[in-house]
């Protein structure tokens, strides 16, 4: 089943992130469905409209449960919109410097654009205040959205930290603003304060908890999820044998290394569709 394209940019979630992907939103497809196997028989159409909701849920849970993917189309243009850890990622080595690379190599036909909007000790609200200027302004088709770090970092810091609440609401808000303009969203959880995998970072509890606010928000507003935070212990319960509290994906226990920057662009390219680069 072919649909236009255009239908894919209007409200962004609302039909999903492959034009006839129809599956990642539950009331477009339930809805869909029952005009298509509309009868002329009142009570069977009764009958199938309680019948929809919880086969659609089904669907839409099995399809969830697969990694996040954002198909690439000629002429994209991805924002990676952040704080500093995306701001030290456009720089040589950097996540998105290995993402632009990896694409450009694969995908010299698509003429892909790739822009790195992180500034150092951004917050949430600070990403509120300049979504328009730094991302909505550049029209972009892709944006992923890495932040958390210093909304719980900064709680014991001078400058405060963000609340929960606020939190929640301010990305709930710049998820609405990129979809609405017919942007595709990715949301990244913060991955790590401290690299302890055994929950014993002072800050992991409350990281946890605002990590947790992300994958909410993810699953209410249906915006694919990439769960750095997951990804990072995982690969820490394998590789940080002797339980540091940096040094593994991180020089400072926040700021990515080397091998850091490298899980991240992995993380990214399977959220695009796209093969690993080990």
């Amino acid at each position: 089943m072919n649909f236009p394209r255009r239908w894919g940019r209007i409200g962004g979630r609302y039909f999903g992130y492959r034009p006839d992907n129809l599956i990642t939103n539950r009331r477009f497809m339930t809805n869909f469905l029952h005009q298509s196997i509309k009868t002329g028989n009142p009570a069977m159409n009764s009958l199938i409209q309680r019948l929809l909701p919880p086969f659609t849920t089904a669907l839409f849970f099995l399809a969830a449960c697969s990694a996040p993917h954002v198909d690439l189309q000629s002429g994209d243009r991805i924002i990676f919109l952040g704080d500093s850890i995306t701001m030290q990622g456009d720089q040589p080595g950097g996540y998105v410097t290995i993402v632009r690379d990896t694409l450009t190599i694969r995908h010299p036909d698509l003429g892909l654009e790739i822009i790195g909007v992180g500034i150092g000790g951004n917050k949430v609200p600070d990403l509120q205040e300049r979504l328009h200027r730094d991302v909505l302004s550049r029209r972009p088709n892709i944006v992923f959205v890495y932040i958390g770090i210093n909304d719980v970092w900064h709680s014991i810091k001078p400058q405060g930290g963000t609340p929960r609440d606020r939190y929640e609401a301010g990305l709930r808000s710049i998820l609405d603003r990129i979809t609405g303009s017919g942007a595709r969203a990715v949301l990244c959880t913060p991955s790590v304060i401290g690299e302890r995998y055994d929950g014993t970072n002072p800050l992991d509890t409350m990281l946890d908890e605002y990590a947790a606010a992300s994958r909410r928000v993810a699953r209410e507003l249906e915006i694919p999820l990439l769960d750095l935070r997951k990804a990072f212990i995982r690969y820490l319960r394998d590789h940080n044998v002797d339980n540091l509290e940096n040094g593994i994906l991180t020089h400072d226990g926040v700021h990515l290394g080397d091998a850091g920057n490298r899980l991240v662009a992995e993380q990214v390219l399977k959220a695009l569709g796209e093969r690993s680069i080990r």
